[in-house]
């Protein structure tokens, strides 16, 4: 085995932590990742950064925070001056590549939102314009036929095969390919050539199209084709493969549509089990009580149990063609004598309210559903079943990997290396920290949220900018966060301590590099 191991990453997205079999989900199939939880570590604490597939995903990458790399929500773009964990791998060596979603740019040629809160003049940014190439995700580079060609290194990576979008509206390579392989494209991805069904939560869409079709396939497909074309290579890789799903629409193809029953899906704590209910939740439900839908579909909404138990089922559906997936992939790296030297990771970007409190989708509530996440590291320098119990954050991805390569990391990450914690040894963090910057006004609040969480072994603290309210929740004894003990005058003093902490980490938030030519 060698010093340098390969990496084989793969994520989802918008995939909540108990959403897998190992993390004991009664319904949802994943024999695949299950076995992969059987031959490496399972961490029961990981939490996002940021509960937001872009700001997450630059965070993943740098090892730094969103009030650090600049991706504050989706709709802004990583600055090509940023380094990354891929880049310090392929400057020590590594052959790196990006398959399926990687979502550093937006996908859409939509101009930017007006903002109204404040007039400029001649100059309108605080920042000088960044002449970086920022359409690489966008539609329009991938309207021709053949197949666009990436600037190399994109983000660290020297190969890409890009997938943008969800469900049957994905675009990037895997559009053109899609366009390639069937004459009737158009017809396949209509809005009105859907398959018969008898669902009617929103966004359930049975899609035309075939299996071996779909995006999921298509990174399946591209990551085994990666793995065969690396066992004749001399450098050791990292292989980042990143699936569009189980994210909304609730579209899972072929077999994989009607697989699960939505009966036989036990529904999370309901909207009238909260006690004290915060804005966010009250908005949802004067929206449902109403019958007002989301101006968008990326707003999170609340939903009738029926409703919430047919996204169950479909999300599941698609939970489990990406295990399979994954089971071809893991066999392809077996079949090709890589297994013995590879570490297999698996993680998401983010979660989904999923039916907690009857709401689908991600938002400005920070609840658990959304902000933590499953991760499975498994090394083969000791393929044993193990749990990670500790609190650990996305942010520290970036300097685990960075280790494990036997890099050093660059000057200005945040992140924490937990290593150590793989190999058996205590966790670095007594608390962590999640950041939430909406992008516009959503879920009641007058103006765009800023939001700060701190996240201890006991506690699960939120506080609003210029909100009189804030959220607190005791995580050992109420797990659900059914009561917020925000105004609880026997916890004025566990309010203020962690207050205090939340202080603390975010005066820590300055960016450190570039390091100072000073040493007084």
């Amino acid at each position: 085995m060698s010093d340098q191991p390969n990496f084989l990453y793969f994520m989802t997205d918008q995939h909540r932590a108990d959403w897998l079999g190992c993390y004991g989900h009664p319904v949802v199939k994943t024999p695949n990742l299950d076995a992969l939880a059987e031959s490496g570590t399972r961490f029961d604490q990981f939490y996002v950064a940021t509960p937001v597939c872009m700001p997450n995903r630059a965070s993943f990458m740098t090892g730094r925070y969103p009030s650090l790399h600049g991706v504050r929500y989706n709709g802004c773009l990583l600055s090509e001056r940023a380094n990354t964990f891929a880049d310090v791998l392929r400057a020590g060596g590594y052959r790196t590549a990006s398959i399926g979603k990687s979502h550093l740019q937006p996908m859409t040629d939509k101009a930017p939102v007006a903002r109204d809160e404040v007039a400029t003049g001649p100059i309108t940014e605080a920042w000088k314009t960044d002449n970086g190439n920022y359409t690489n995700e966008q539609p329009s580079q991938y309207t021709s036929s053949g197949r666009y060609q990436f600037p190399s290194p994109y983000y660290g990576f020297d190969h890409i095969d890009m997938v943008t979008g969800h469900g049957d509206k994905a675009g990037g390579h895997y559009q053109q390919w899609f366009r390639e392989r069937h004459d009737n494209w158009k017809e396949l991805t209509d809005a009105d050539s859907q398959l018969p069904h008898n669902y009617s939560c929103p966004q359930a869409f049975r899609t035309p199209i075939p299996e071996d079709s779909y995006p999921t396939a298509y990174v399946r497909d591209k990551a085994k084709g990666y793995l065969e074309d690396a066992k004749n290579q001399g450098e050791p890789f990292f292989a980042f493969v990143s699936f569009p799903d189980p994210h909304h629409p609730f579209n899972p193809p072929g077999k994989y549509w009607d697989m699960y029953n939505p009966e036989d899906f036990k529904l999370g704590p309901r909207y009238e089990q909260h006690q004290n209910p915060p804005l966010p939740l009250l908005h949802a439900k004067a929206q449902y009580d109403t019958g007002e839908a989301p101006p968008i579909p990326q707003i999170a909404f609340m939903a009738s149990d029926e409703h919430v138990k047919e996204a169950m089922a479909l999300t599941a559906g698609m939970i489990t063609m990406i295990d399979d997936a994954i089971g071809e992939v893991i066999q392809t790296l077996k079949a090709t004598g890589q297994y013995d030297n590879t570490v297999i990771i698996f993680n998401s970007d983010h979660g989904d309210y999923l039916g907690d409190f009857n709401l689908l989708l991600k938002g400005v509530w920070p609840k658990d559903g959304v902000t933590k996440v499953p991760m499975i590291w498994s090394d083969p320098a000791n393929r044993q079943a193990r749990t990670h119990p500790s609190l650990t954050s996305t942010v520290d991805i970036a300097p685990t990997i960075i280790e494990r390569a036997g890099l050093l990391p660059y000057f200005g990450m945040q992140g924490k290396s937990f290593l150590p914690g793989i190999n058996g040894g205590e966790g670095k963090r007594d608390s962590l920290l999640i950041e939430f910057n909406e992008s516009g006004r959503r879920m009641g609040f007058e103006t765009p949220a800023r939001l700060r969480v701190l996240v201890t072994e006991d506690w699960h603290l939120a506080m609003y900018k210029n909100e009189h309210w804030g959220e607190l929740y005791d995580r050992k004894n109420d797990p659900q966060h059914l009561n917020n003990l925000w105004d609880s005058s026997s916890h004025a003093e566990t309010r203020a301590e962690l207050i205090l902490a939340l202080s603390h980490q975010l005066i820590g938030q300055m960016d450190e590099s570039p390091r100072s030519s000073l040493l007084a």
